[in-house]
């Protein structure tokens, strides 16, 4: 049986170089990548990470921008990142994850605690940077 309740299916993001933000998803956050080799043989017009079962980020080149007609103004969005995004993890990937950034000199804020979320107050986040500027927060709930 399908579940068809309201999900997040997938954030698009701006990016300078496809490859490198797969590949820094891939080794920093610790995220499957999604059609990187039909990126890169021309098959696919952009790859993705993947989050979770249900859920991807999709890494659009800026090149794309001048084929966003979907809407008036849509090709005008390309390098304007959204506020961030907020990955929630179980306690034991939150620390991989905040020690993988440290290891790899990427800046991270202080540890924030309490800070209201989806699921009601995380026990501990912080906030990081993807290498196009884009804005991660990552929690964890007890």
């Amino acid at each position: 049986m399908t579940d068809n309740t309201t999900r997040l299916d997938h954030v698009v993001l701006w990016v300078r170089d496809p490859v490198a933000s797969a590949d820094f998803y891939e080794k920093v956050i610790g995220l499957r990548p999604v059609r990187v080799h039909e990126f890169t043989s021309g098959e696919a017009p952009f790859p993705s990470v993947r989050l979770n079962d249900e859920t991807i980020l999709d890494l659009m080149p800026h090149s794309m921008a001048e084929r966003m007609k979907m809407l008036p103004g849509a090709a005008e969005s390309a390098g304007h990142p959204v506020n961030h995004v907020c990955l929630a993890l179980p306690g034991a990937d939150f620390d991989t994850l905040h020690s993988r950034l440290r290891e790899r000199a990427v800046p991270v804020s202080e540890l924030s605690y309490d800070s209201f979320g989806a699921r009601g107050n995380a026990t501990r986040s912080f906030y990081f940077r993807d290498p196009d500027g884009n804005v991660f927060e990552a929690r964890h709930y007890d």
